[in-house]
């Protein structure tokens, strides 16, 4: 059966069409701020650390108790008009407990800044946290933390050859590839997003580098587009070289999906730290 998409901000509303949505994302912000204070008493965070000039310049890093075998930099989501990275600390654990180093950027929103931008951002906070911590980067981002992070792994990402040459996986989660639907939506008031950085920003309309690994991860209960946008970047960057994998798990929301982070040995922390 054929159909349309009629209600474009219904199809990337996602508290609402979730049960007992409305509680996400604040039901984050405690969890996340113990997590912090725990690993800066032991001395394991390294809080606000600048990486440009703008007050939302800021990355935090959590240290490994040992040598750290590598970098992972996780991007938050928000449709980048929204939110920050203190929502999201402990979702760091699986890769923090599996040896990792894990920075999590914040980055100026739109309107003040846009998308274009806040890729060239995002780009800073990496190069700046690389220079922290030596060894292998792997990439998570959430929503379009996913879009920003799929975007570094492109043959116009912003960063240096020598921090591209370092990254040796990507995981998008939830990730928005496609810019061009979101400008059918309310939010593009505040996005801004025009037909041409639509095509300059989106990751499924752009080239991937060369020896990428990306894992295109989406909950099985997400809103559709979700769940097309998942599948689309994995499949287009599939046929230009990349090594890819899509991957639905199964009675997991747009919220909940992130929950395997927190374990070192979930699926989803083991794809991004293969």
């Amino acid at each position: 059966m054929r159909h349309g998409i009629i209600d474009w901000d219904d199809a990337y509303a996602n508290g609402p069409n979730i049960p007992k949505g409305e509680q996400w994302p604040a039901a984050w912000v405690e969890p996340a701020r113990l997590y912090r204070e725990t690993l800066a008493a032991d001395g394991r965070a390294k809080l606000g650390i600048a990486y440009g000039d703008k007050p939302r310049n800021r990355f935090d890093l959590f240290l490994p108790a040992g040598k750290p075998e590598g970098l992972v930099v996780y991007v938050h989501g928000g449709f980048w008009i929204a939110l920050d990275n203190s929502y999201w600390s402990h979702f760091a654990h699986g890769a923090l407990e599996s040896g990792y180093a894990v920075a999590l950027p914040a980055y100026t929103l739109a309107p003040e800044n846009r998308i274009a931008e806040i890729t060239r951002e995002i780009g800073q906070a990496i190069t700046a946290a690389a220079d922290l911590v030596d060894g292998p980067i792997r990439l998570a981002g959430h929503s379009v933390g996913g879009h920003l992070v799929t975007r570094m792994i492109t043959t116009t990402s912003p960063l240096a050859e020598t921090v591209r040459d370092r990254i040796v996986n990507t995981v998008s989660i939830s990730g928005v590839h496609d810019l061009r639907p979101i400008m059918k939506t309310k939010m593009n008031e505040k996005q801004r997003i025009d037909p041409d950085e639509a095509q300059r920003e989106s990751p499924a309309l752009l080239e991937p580098l060369p020896n990428t690994r990306l894992t295109c991860w989406v909950g099985g209960n997400e809103r559709s587009e979700f769940l097309r946008q998942n599948a689309l970047l994995a499949n287009i960057w599939k046929g230009l070289g990349a090594e890819t994998e899509a991957v639905e798990e199964p009675d997991r929301n747009h919220f909940t999906v992130l929950d395997g982070l927190s374990d070192p040995q979930h699926p989803l922390t083991r794809a991004l730290l293969s």
